[in-house]
């Protein structure tokens, strides 16, 4: 069975129809989770560099930048 005939056949069967619209739904968005996960551990890590470098040039306190980091942080909540 060839990919045309299976794209046939998911189109003109209603049932199989639902159901690939339905996977597809759900794999996309699962992708779309993922990536967003991706981007938040990213920028989270980025924060985190930045808040260092202005404890270590002495723009802000130790002190301080462990406050703003746990403000963001849900965990501690």
């Amino acid at each position: 069975m060839g990919f045309d005939e299976i794209i046939h056949e998911v189109v003109t069967n209603q049932e199989k129809f639902v159901f690939a619209l339905v996977a597809g739904a759900i794999l996309v968005g699962m992708f779309i989770r993922n990536v967003a996960r991706v981007f938040t551990g990213v920028s989270r890590e980025r924060t985190k560099r930045e808040i260092a470098a202005y404890v270590a040039e002495g723009s802000m306190t130790p002190e301080q930048g462990e406050r703003i980091l746990k403000a963001g942080d849900r965990r501690c909540m």
